[in-house]
């Protein structure tokens, strides 16, 4: 990776750091290595430490000369990381760094997710604690894992390691946007045990792919109606069943909170039906093109002949159950608070699909600000789910963070940003997951808001971060430091 991608930004000591994790597979639930490096820099430096059984890290650091009698603050970040890449781009994310680029003021990588979700964070972190210039009170830096599939490490944290009452979230992602409260969440995923028969004799397999579209994050962009690649490829593959097409594989998506940007299907078709079928995959191309093509430029449909004979098929009736159930379920909006105007309340996102030689399953995902719409969003996927014959895993439901307006960290990161910026903070709650929620259910008290710089593209190849915002998010946190009470 060429280090002078990142040469000459400021602050130099974040982005080198955030060089370094770059290099360190974290792909979620495989983020040992980086909780490692945390543990290493933090011993370097000799400042206390504790990682507790989930792999959760806490750096402590004291105070700087005069502010001893400050109250503690924590400062979290996530360690762990979505991994996506473009189809094309050949990246092994166990193994091969994140190659950096900086262009036109903002910093992304080449063909995959960049990481700057959380790690921009998690770089400012190990900021603070090798910067022994800064001014600030006695100092908790939270490294948590697994943040992206399912908030896991926050679910198993230790209340006892951490002392402060106080935290800074660092997992926003818009400058001058203070974050008070998100959304909760559930997973609903379902197992179908697979069906199948004998491919009829004279059968071609023709491959079926929906491509390009821009995925993005499950909650963030939900509202955007971005192209869902499962529910776009269920629909052509129902077209093609009036060719007595039969699905031999049918898998899209990879990450439970991104929308699916891409999905592929093979199908077994009667060799005379073939030319056919492929037409009518044209017509539905069209289709789908002329109904989305404002959002998703990028949208293709194609189709192709496979060589080989199929082999197996899957059966009639498990394919109707199925491919109906994919069509049942909704995606998308379910409910715009009628509180926060523009504010998603209530989603649904049908995410991952992925077929073994014995099953097929399907993970969704749902999100509301309303414990109570949150769950009839998870029970409605969960029926569609279990009348078409689904096993479905009981839901692992976590909490949202309510708006707590009368917040003194609140009160004084409003303040600050006045002074430091001349204008006024936008504060805001959010249709996502941020680990406050869970963390302040653990400890009860815990004043919490969320910030950070500006990035785009998260959970997506697209990733990028603004450069200018990093270094405008870095100094106004030192200044919110220098001014808890």
């Amino acid at each position: 990776m060429p280090r002078h991608a990142l040469d000459g930004l400021e602050p130099a000591l974040l982005w080198d750091y955030f060089s370094q994790l770059s290099r360190i597979p974290r792909e979620s639930k495989k983020e040992r290595a980086a909780g490692d490096f945390v543990v290493k820099v933090a011993k370097e430096l000799g400042l206390e430490h504790a990682r507790d059984k989930a792999g959760n890290v806490v750096v402590r650091k004291p105070a700087s000369p005069g502010h001893e009698g400050r109250p503690s603050v924590c400062l979290q970040s996530h360690l762990d990381m979505v991994c996506v890449k473009r189809n094309d781009k050949k990246h092994d994310f166990a193994r091969d760094p994140i190659t950096l680029l900086h262009e036109d003021g903002w910093v992304k990588a080449d063909g995959t997710t960049l990481g700057a979700d959380n790690g921009i964070a998690v770089a400012t972190n190990l900021a603070f604690m090798a910067d022994r210039s800064l001014e600030h009170g006695p100092l908790e830096l939270l490294f948590t894992v697994d943040e992206e599939t399912g908030l896991t490490g926050a679910k198993a944290l230790e209340p006892a390691l951490l002392k402060s009452r106080t935290l800074l979230n660092l997992d926003s992602e818009d400058e001058g946007v203070l974050t008070v409260g998100c959304a909760g969440g559930a997973d609903t995923v379902a197992t179908w045990t697979l069906a199948t028969d004998a491919a009829k004799a004279g059968s071609v397999a023709l491959d079926v792919r929906v491509t390009g579209c821009l995925g993005g994050h499950s909650g963030v962009e939900i509202h955007t109606q971005r192209g869902n690649a499962i529910k776009m490829l269920t629909r052509v593959l129902v077209a093609l069943e009036a060719f007595d097409a039969r699905v031999i594989k049918f898998e899209g998506g990879s990450k439970r909170n991104a929308i699916p940007a891409e999905a592929a299907a093979r199908v077994a078709v009667p060799k005379a039906k073939v030319e056919e079928a492929k037409a009518a995959v044209q017509v539905m191309r069209g289709v789908l093109i002329d109904e989305i093509r404002a959002i998703e430029p990028k949208l293709d449909v194609v189709v192709e002949s496979v060589k080989g004979k199929p082999a197996r098929v899957w059966k009639r009736a498990f394919q109707r159950n199925v491919l109906r159930a994919l069509q049942g379920l909704p995606h998308g909006v379910l409910k715009m608070s009628a509180a926060i105007p523009g504010l998603v309340e209530t989603s649904t996102n049908v995410a991952v699909l992925t077929q073994t030689p014995k099953a097929l399953t399907l993970a969704t995902s749902q999100r509301s600000l309303v414990e109570s719409e949150r769950d009839e969003a998870a029970d409605g996927a969960r029926a569609v789910l279990e009348l078409s014959g689904a096993t479905v895993r009981p839901a692992d439901p976590y909490p949202g963070w309510a708006p707590d307006m009368q917040s003194r960290i609140l009160a004084t990161a409003v303040r600050v940003h006045r002074d430091v910026f001349g204008r006024e903070a936008e504060v805001v709650a959010i249709h996502a997951g941020l680990e406050c929620g869970i963390i302040g259910k653990k400890i009860p008290g815990m004043d919490m808001v969320s910030l950070g710089p500006t990035i785009k593209g998260a959970h997506s190849p697209e990733e990028r971060v603004d450069v200018g915002t990093v270094e405008r998010y870095w100094n106004y946190l030192l200044t919110i430091l220098r001014n808890v009470e």
